[in-house]
């Protein structure tokens, strides 16, 4: 799998598009959680899973409302292939797009998009604002509080979960493990690109 487009390249474009720190924010933690995941699911594909995950919100910032909307043209523009085009308009199927996650891949960006966000709002609530102490249990406690974090849709982790074939519990703890282990490069690539 090609995405068409080297990281520096994705950054550019990412920071063309967004300036607010909890998008960039956002695009390095999906970045990071499907490189984790893509090291153990599909490690020839490592590069694509992670482009697809710090490109996937690309248009939100600028274009909140017709979100994926201009996401083809833009990824087009900067070289992007029609398999990372593919990938990322499936991250908002039944929700802003029509385009159905089909591959593992892609389901799995499907399924953590939401799940990273919830997680992160979760972590914030903590003495140590950070993920690297938190357990499933915790985790469970916050997605069943539906007033927390309403912005994060239960439903779409749980379709995504289903569509993976995954119990929540699993999906849940797989995310959550991915985030613990590149929050520090999370927090230090937020530190560089918000500086630049």
């Amino acid at each position: 799998m090609n995405s068409g487009i080297t990281r520096e390249n994705a950054l550019k474009l990412l920071k063309e598009y967004n300036k607010d720190e909890f998008h960039i924010r956002h695009a390095l933690t999906l970045e990071s959680v499907m490189g984790y995941l893509a090291e153990e699911y599909d490690a020839d594909n490592v590069d694509f899973w992670k482009i697809a995950g710090l490109l996937h919100d690309v248009d939100y910032e600028k274009y909140p409302k017709e979100h994926l909307k201009n996401t083809p043209e833009i990824l087009k523009s900067a070289g992007g292939s029609d398999e990372l085009i593919h990938a990322i308009l499936s991250h908002g199927y039944g929700l802003c797009s029509n385009v159905s996650p089909e591959l593992f891949m892609e389901k799995v960006l499907y399924a953590t998009d939401e799940l990273t966000g919830l997680i992160y709002a979760a972590s914030l609530m903590r003495p140590s604002k950070s993920t690297k102490d938190m357990n499933l249990k915790s985790v469970k406690k916050k997605f069943k509080d539906k007033k927390f974090a309403e912005g994060c849709s239960r439903d779409v982790i749980k379709r995504g979960a289903e569509i993976l074939g995954w119990e929540l519990d699993k999906l849940i703890e797989k995310t959550l493990v991915a985030m613990q282990a590149r929050e520090d490069f999370i927090e230090e690539n937020l530190k560089i690109e918000m500086s630049c």
